[in-house]
């Protein structure tokens, strides 16, 4: 997709992060913005920012976990623009700790949003994708699902989180060869960002009451929090950059999209050692002070 003027963005997790930069840029390439959010307060401030720059755009507060109001979400974007060109299913929460620690809540919590957020967004957006694409030859489209480097390796005290995020990772690889069967025109890309300051350490702040954990937090997801708190809020790369290499992406028709190429390495270890049938390697190989100050904090 070379033009973006006119053409209809929605963005799930649109009020902040990722899903607020992919509005701005979209905004100033000139589409129409269907923002969905969780967070009613923040989706208003940034429906309300954009509209002050001039856009046209709704919001619609959203909890992607439940297919009916993905689904309403579609209604909306159809009913307003009559059409969705590219969809970002982006919206995403985090947790951590060892993985037997992990609560029922906590699986149901992040692959509500992670997983099945995307699921919802792939099998209710596409169909309407394709259907434009049958009656328009000139119509094009792209999905963009947000994944995880933690998608493509499998570090320690975030097993909730990487195993959301592997789903996607293959669920869009899946989903690539699936459009390539049956159409040119809708195409898709799997973002895979590394430590950016995009506020997803704090996503507790969005979890509803009824999937709340009755017991305090472990010590393993204590450290986990603080490592990723860490992690996240030192990050030199912006939300505001990812956001450009997405859209170039989109441009390029590029599957693979990274915040952090330059940290592929350990992924490449990783296949390594599954091809050579090795045990899996140590995913702190190249800073070892951080495995050591993880075994330190965990083993009291």
């Amino acid at each position: 997709m070379k033009q973006f003027e006119g053409r209809v963005a929605v963005i799930t997790g649109g009020a902040s992060g990722f899903g607020k930069e992919f509005a701005r840029t979209g905004a100033a390439l000139g589409m129409k913005l269907v923002l969905a959010d969780v967070q009613q307060d923040a989706l208003d401030a940034a429906v309300a920012e954009l509209k002050a720059q001039g856009a046209e755009v709704i919001g619609v507060r959203t909890d992607v976990s439940r297919g009916e109001q993905v689904q309403a979400l579609a209604d909306a974007a159809m009913e307003r623009f009559g059409q969705v060109n590219v969809l970002f299913n982006n919206a995403g929460v985090g947790a951590g700790g060892l993985l037997w620690e992990n609560s029922l809540k906590d699986w149901e919590w992040v692959l509500g949003v992670n997983l099945y957020g995307v699921i919802h967004g792939v099998r209710i957006f596409t169909p309407l994708m394709l259907a434009a694409a049958a009656q328009d030859p000139t119509y094009q489209a792209h999905i963009v699902n947000t994944a995880s480097m933690a998608g493509l390796l499998s570090p320690p005290a975030m097993g909730v989180y990487n195993v959301s995020k592997h789903a996607v990772v293959t669920l869009t690889e899946t989903l690539y060869q699936d459009l390539g069967l049956v159409t040119g025109q809708v195409r898709c890309s799997v973002l895979c960002p590394y430590f950016v300051p995009t506020g997803i350490n704090q996503s507790q702040r969005n979890r509803p009451t009824d999937l709340a954990n009755d017991a305090p937090p472990t010590r393993s997801q204590l450290v986990s929090q603080a490592l990723t708190d860490k992690a996240v809020t030192s990050g030199k790369v912006t939300a505001e950059d990812v956001a450009r290499k997405t859209f170039d992406a989109i441009r390029e028709e590029s599957f693979y999209i990274y915040s952090h190429p330059q940290a592929l390495a350990p992924v490449q270890q990783r296949f390594e050692d599954i091809i050579g049938q090795r045990n899996p390697g140590d995913p702190f190989a190249d800073k070892p002070e951080v495995r050591a100050g993880l075994v330190a904090a965990l083993r009291g």
